[in-house]
């Protein structure tokens, strides 16, 4: 089983803050916390470490992990962090045939700040990440049974009708995770793709995005799912979605997107479990509890992971909780690959949490 992903490599630079050196707000009316750095003062960090990370890196190192035959389309800089980011992946078992260089710009660069939760805040710079054009989309690169594309940044994201075009035209499997700065810039793109892409994943943040130019198509509003007396809803299920001003039911954003052609929509929620919503029945997995030393890299996990086990041939609900699994290993450690397992410690794994890991199933 043969698959490409398509989007960003970084390095990132992880300083762990200890809670109490750094003070946390939190907003009462919102779900947004803040982490407040003092003007002028050192803070003592618990360790810095350094890693290679980046979306197509981590869905290439899950994917190859999971025993795929991976390659990945990425643009890096001529510098000391491109050969670190080369390096890393030959050793992984990733092919780096299609990673290109471009003297334009550095390879990109992450500097984490991670404390309290350990939702890490993030300062990225996207440099040569900026720079894939649609002369570098090869199309023996797309000559495989999966194609994922992570977020692409600023000038990059203008090549994802062509990536989708191209992995199509290939009959390959094609999954996406865009980013909030994808979705609301180029949304027309975007929508335009959905009918050839097969898995389409975001967070509960980007799905909010898209709910304007649903609603504008299909509606506001919609039903919600049945429940059994006295269970308390997943937290998505209660909310639904919100974004521009209009709100949309978890169901209806799910049976629009499917109208606009993606098989399967996955929509995760931290913390709170994931949705994933198919054409016959809608399915939640909740989270993995665990310590958790760091949240970055979850969503690559659990994306790639449940896009590598579909590409395999696995029951939508069994690739969804493989990706819980998957992301919930992750959350263990400050980095965003340390975590990531082969596709039989997932098997055996999630045998040992059946329970814990249980999909609720709506049914259309």
């Amino acid at each position: 089983m043969k698959a490409l992903t398509i989007g960003g490599a970084m390095i990132d630079t992880i300083a762990i803050i200890a809670n109490d050196r750094i003070e946390r707000m939190t907003m009462l009316n919102a779900d947004n916390s803040f982490l407040l750095l003092e003007e002028g003062r050192k803070t003592e960090a618990v360790e810095i470490s350094t890693h290679v990370g980046g979306g197509a890196v981590n869905a290439a190192v899950a994917m190859a992990r999971i025993g795929l035959d991976v390659s990945t389309l990425i643009k890096l800089g001529k510098d000391q962090r491109a050969e670190t980011v080369l390096s890393h992946l030959l050793d992984e078992g990733v092919s780096t045939r299609w990673a290109l260089r471009d003297g334009r710009a550095p390879t990109g660069a992450s500097v984490l700040v991670s404390s309290h939760d350990r939702n890490a805040a993030i300062f990225t710079f996207r440099g040569a990440n900026t720079l894939v054009e649609e002369v570098d989309l090869r199309d023996e690169a797309f000559a495989v049974d999966a194609v994922y594309v992570s977020s692409l940044s600023n000038e990059s994201a203008d090549t994802f009708p062509a990536i989708i075009a191209k992995a199509k035209a290939q009959g390959a499997l094609i999954a996406t995770n865009p980013r909030v700065r994808q979705l609301s810039s180029r949304t027309t793109a975007f929508q335009e793709a959905l009918a050839r892409i097969d898995i389409l994943a975001v967070n509960r943040s980007e799905a909010d995005v898209l709910v304007p130019g649903l609603v504008a198509r299909f509606g506001e509003g919609g039903a919600t799912l049945p429940l059994v007396p006295g269970e308390t809803p997943p937290r998505l299920l209660a909310r639904g979605l919100s974004g521009g001003g209009h709100d949309m039911s978890l169901p209806a954003f799910f049976a629009a997107l499917h109208r606009m052609g993606p098989r399967f929509v996955i929509v995760t929620d931290g913390r709170h479990g994931a949705f994933l919503g198919t054409k016959d029945a809608i399915h939640f997995c909740p989270v993995l509890e665990t310590e958790v030393a760091g949240t970055a890299g979850a969503g690559d996990a659990f994306n790639a992971t449940f896009t590598a086990h579909i590409a395999l041939g696995c029951p939508p609900a069994d690739a969804l909780r493989a990706a819980a699994f998957n992301a919930g290993s992750v959350v263990r450690h400050v980095d965003t690959q340390t975590g990531l397992l082969s596709r039989e410690k997932i098997a055996s794994g999630l045998a040992a949490v059946s329970d814990a890991l249980a999909v609720r199933t709506w049914s259309h």
